[in-house]
């Protein structure tokens, strides 16, 4: 491979394209992939502290502490205090459980599109490479 070409710079382009298939086909219930996907952690952790999803979207507490922000004021998590004072819990709110039901089947063909360009063994041989980093 030349040495003029970045595996960091391909993959976020690569990565980019990928997320825009996705925000397009959630563009209608007004919200990206990256709110979408936080929304469906949520949701299959609740309730959960801000530090336990961190952990788990491998993102920093205070990105996914402002995350959490818009999804509250969109009116799609709730805000909660913890057990502990200094620790906030999350929920998703009824109208959150309504764009997880809408946009599942948006989901859904995003990821058969994207399966039927690849083929099965490009989508294996992708999960397996990007495993390996």
């Amino acid at each position: 491979m030349s040495k003029d070409l970045c595996h960091c710079i391909l993959l976020r382009k690569a990565s980019r394209r990928v997320s825009s298939y996705y925000d397009e086909a959630l563009a209608p219930l007004g919200v990206n992939i990256a709110q979408f996907s936080l929304l469906r952690n949520i949701n299959r952790m609740a309730p959960v502290s801000l530090t336990d999803l961190a952990a788990r979207v491998e993102l920093d507490r205070s990105t996914v502490g402002r995350n959490a922000k818009v999804l509250e004021r969109m009116g799609l998590v709730e805000i909660r205090p913890g057990k502990d004072q200094r620790e906030a819990t999350l929920l998703v709110s009824e109208a959150g459980k309504a764009i997880l039901r809408e946009g599942a089947p948006l989901w859904d063909r995003v990821q058969a599109d994207i399966e039927s360009r690849l083929g099965a063994d490009g989508v294996g041989r992708l999960r397996d490479l990007l495993a390996a980093l």
